[in-house]
């Protein structure tokens, strides 16, 4: 399958890594440092599931330079959806296929509006993985899963092709009948896992078990079902136990993407991972007064970033 890689980050490099070594052609949208390191070095990932290099890697600048492409795999922060979605419009072809791995619960929208809602697929992903230096990905999480699927809940030609050629990368793959539901739930966890963890800047074990934390914790997710199950998206009644459940079954030493661009002085995912929460709040009734403190906390440490 011809594939393009829009934003080789964490996520986009390491699944676009295993998609080339099973023999798909991949191209890497990259830039800077990270393109040149990959043009000179190949793509190198380290990962818990075995290192491995793609060289030599195909990775450009330009995304306009990829023809023909049967399926982009959208990884660009949240940030950069708008101007990523225009970046790829000259690679769209009538059956192009556009899945988002983004964070956050309205990328599908925002990429829809640009490329054409028929050309995306609603996607997540479960996956701890970074760029440790230019042209390296380091992978950790023992979870690395895929779950996608129709908007419209079908299973077509493309999601069975995209399914397969994912399957034989080994990583866990599921096609869901309701991507809105399985975006929601995700978001009911991260959104808790980036705010704790961007406020604390401590790994994973060492705030989850906090009672005053976890008390926090627990009262932002249940403004995050409610906001869900006031647009009628019909989340599972244990959703709340079953993210409190991932945390704690989550490797002491994890940290969620957001949390480290915060370490690190970067432009963060703050207004897709905890404003959205408080938007959507008043545009739909629901009380978030949690997510709107987290929100106000962190806004100050953003604004800073994007002075840099």
């Amino acid at each position: 399958m011809k594939i393009m890689v829009m934003g080789t980050g964490g996520v986009g490099a390491y699944y676009g890594g295993l998609l080339a070594q099973q023999g798909n052609d991949v191209t890497f949208i990259a830039r800077g440092a990270h393109l040149q390191a990959m043009h000179t070095n190949g793509l190198q990932v380290k990962s818990i599931f075995g290192d491995f290099t793609v060289s030599p890697a195909q990775a450009t600048e330009n995304p306009a330079e990829v023809k023909d492409v049967e399926l982009i795999l959208f990884c660009v922060k949240t940030y950069d959806t708008d101007k990523a979605a225009e970046a790829i419009r000259p690679a769209i072809g009538p059956r192009t296929a556009v899945l988002s791995l983004q964070n956050g619960v309205d990328a599908v929208e925002r990429i829809g509006k640009v490329v054409g809602l028929e050309h995306v697929i609603g996607g997540a992903t479960w996956l701890s993985s970074a760029v440790e230096a230019p042209g390296v990905i380091k992978q950790v999480s023992q979870f690395r899963r895929v779950v996608f699927g129709e908007l419209d809940g079908t299973r077509s030609e493309r999601i069975q092709a995209i399914y397969e050629v994912l399957k034989n990368t080994g990583i866990t793959v599921e096609v869901s009948e309701n991507i809105l539901k399985i975006l929601w739930t995700k978001f009911v966890f991260i959104s808790a896992a980036s705010s704790l963890g961007s406020l604390t800047r401590l790994p994973i074990g060492d705030w989850r078990s906090v009672p005053e934390t976890r008390t926090m914790i627990t009262a932002l997710m249940r403004e995050v079902e409610s906001l869900a199950r006031a647009q009628g998206i019909p989340l599972d009644e244990d959703v709340i136990q079953k993210s409190l459940d991932f945390i704690d079954n989550s490797a002491p030493h994890i940290k969620a993407s957001m949390q480290l661009d915060v370490e690190r002085g970067r432009r963060t995912e703050l207004e897709s991972m905890i404003g959205v929460i408080g938007r959507k709040g008043r545009e739909w009734n629901v009380p978030t007064p949690v997510a709107d403190l987290i929100y106000a906390s962190l806004l100050p440490v953003e604004l800073s970033a994007r002075k840099r």
